[in-house]
């Protein structure tokens, strides 16, 4: 295993005496195989060599001749494979701003560190990473064909997981949204992320989605014949709506299986919504709507062109996408974006839910807030139908327990 001390770092900085901090930090943590450069150049050189290649860069953004962001760029014309800390005297935004273009540049970032640099946060940092290395490594995730696809719509090995949605103010399940998993025979549960742009790109994601809507419906009127008020959520995609038979097969699937259109939301990832040609999918869209079926904008504010959407198809919910809803209540830019989603859609008579919540600190936030729902781990994760009875009862007894809605 690989320990602190043969670990190469290489620290980046104009300022010669924070390369002689944070060289005395890493020297108390262990880390004594530290090179340090006050320029991009003379970094750039000790990078193109074997021998002085680190494993791990700690980067000031901030510097004359070379900037850190045109350092990355450089990085990246040299396929670098080893991680990176930021290191700022810069603002929060201007930070998450440099994190971001990091991480699109597909250099494993560790964090970033404010200046002047907190030891324990640098300590913290490098434990996890440290950690991870120890760990066994991950196998590399074995990619799917579209005969393999086929083949698992075919043999009916797509499985609907249901994650609750639940009212913020009194706690109560209002609905599930639908999340296909695909049991494989051999490699066990597999997540969407790995097959549904496969589909996409060799058109089965009408059958995949067909199918996905069938046993969500077929679920959805069980769930109604035993009297549970649920609502139904399932994703479509724009290829989908391509097509005027998608509105027949939904709602011919509802008829069949008697139940009411208004127990049904057809979610539509926002950046997805409205291509070139909007006649199609504004037509199967509408008429769901006029046949009571709800309608909700997901993702909302990751596209471009939410207000046009809004304005232009009849959605009734709006569902604030995760990377506004988690830690907004400690990140002021997140919670300017959350608050004026959350204003629109009330503004617009919509339903809000709010996805991603993953803590105490979330759901708080959502309940002084006064959005509607709220759906993440928090919660619950998404689960298998006959899981959802005992997963009730345990969620009823939480919200008495931890005082989770006003007046407990």
């Amino acid at each position: 295993m690989q320990g602190p001390a043969t670990i190469k770092i290489l620290i980046l900085d104009d300022d010669t005496f924070m390369l002689k901090l944070l060289t005395r930090m890493l020297a108390k943590l262990g880390y004594s195989a530290v090179t340090t450069c006050d320029n991009g150049s003379d970094a750039l050189r000790k990078i193109d060599q074997i021998d002085t290649r680190p494993e791990l860069i700690l980067l000031d953004l901030n510097m004359p001749d070379m900037d850190g962001i045109e350092f990355v760029r450089y990085l990246v014309d040299r396929d670098y494979r080893g991680k990176l800390i930021l290191v700022s005297g810069e603002d929060e935004r201007m930070l998450r701003t440099a994190e971001k273009l990091v991480q699109a540049h597909k250099i494993p970032m560790l964090g970033y560190l404010h200046k002047p640099v907190d030891p324990d946060k640098l300590s913290e940092i490098l434990q996890k990473w440290t950690e991870s290395i120890a760990a066994s490594p991950l196998p590399v995730s074995k990619a799917y064909s579209a005969a393999d696809i086929q083949s698992a719509i075919t043999h009916q090995e797509l499985v609907n997981y249901y994650q609750p949605k639940v009212s913020i103010v009194s706690g109560e399940v209002i609905g599930v949204e639908t999340l296909v998993r695909w049991h494989h025979p051999q490699d066990g549960v597999i997540t969407p992320n790995r097959f549904i742009q496969v589909a996409e790109e060799n058109n089965l994601i009408d059958d995949l989605t067909r199918s996905v809507l069938t046993q969500a419906i077929i679920q959805a009127g069980k769930w109604h014949q035993e009297g549970q008020t649920l609502r139904v959520s399932i994703n479509v995609t724009m290829d989908n709506l391509a097509s005027l038979d998608f509105q027949d097969m939904v709602v011919n699937l509802v008829n069949e299986n008697n139940l009411p259109p208004q127990k049904i939301v057809i979610e539509i990832t926002e950046s997805q919504v409205m291509g070139p040609d909007a006649r199609v999918p504004l037509e199967i869209l509408t008429r769901l709507r006029l046949k009571r079926f709800h309608l909700s904008i997901d993702d909302f504010g990751t596209g471009h062109s939410s207000l046009a959407q809004l304005r232009d198809i009849p959605f009734n919910e709006l569902k604030i996408d995760q990377g506004f809803v988690h830690r907004a209540w400690q990140d002021d830019t997140l919670r300017a974006i959350y608050d004026a989603s959350l204003a629109m859609g009330k503004q617009l008579g919509m339903d809000i839910v709010a996805e991603g919540v993953e803590d105490r600190n979330d759901w708080d936030l959502l309940r002084q807030t006064g959005c509607d729902m709220a759906q993440g781990n928090f919660i619950s994760e998404p689960l298998l139908p006959a899981d959802l009875p005992n997963w009730q009862k345990t969620w009823h007894q939480r919200i008495l327990d931890e005082s989770l809605v006003s007046g407990q």
